[in-house]
């Protein structure tokens, strides 16, 4: 796990939950392009700021992003060692199992707005 290794069940179903959510794995997508800010995620994906920042706590929470202030913005980004490691698509071990992300270094983002459009 990329804030450490789990420890126990409880921690690995917690970091598997984080990313087994659409809107979340939507986000990560994003992410793998370039930082955003919550405003500018919302608006991508058509959702409200609060529900926005809600995944967006959930997937720091596990170590999966980071965040950088600007003033009063908060931008988001992929945690330098889940962008490598995601990019390169090497494991993550999470204790109680690996897995292993296929994500382009550089990501279309046509899927996204065919998925918003439906």
């Amino acid at each position: 796990m990329l804030r450490g290794k789990p420890e126990t069940p409880t921690e690995c179903a917690e970091f598997l939950k984080a990313l087994g959510d659409k809107t979340r794995l939507e986000i990560l997508t994003l992410l793998m392009e370039k930082e955003w800010s919550v405003t500018d995620l919302a608006n991508r994906l058509k959702l409200s700021q609060p529900h926005t920042s809600h995944h967006l706590a959930i997937l720091r929470s596990v170590g999966v992003v980071e965040t950088r202030r600007d003033g009063k913005k908060i931008f988001y980004r992929l945690s330098p060692l889940f962008r490598e490691q995601a990019t390169k698509g090497e494991e993550l071990n999470l204790g109680c199992c690996t897995i292993r992300f296929h994500l382009p270094s550089r990501v279309s983002l046509m899927d996204l707005d065919e998925n918003a459009r439906q």
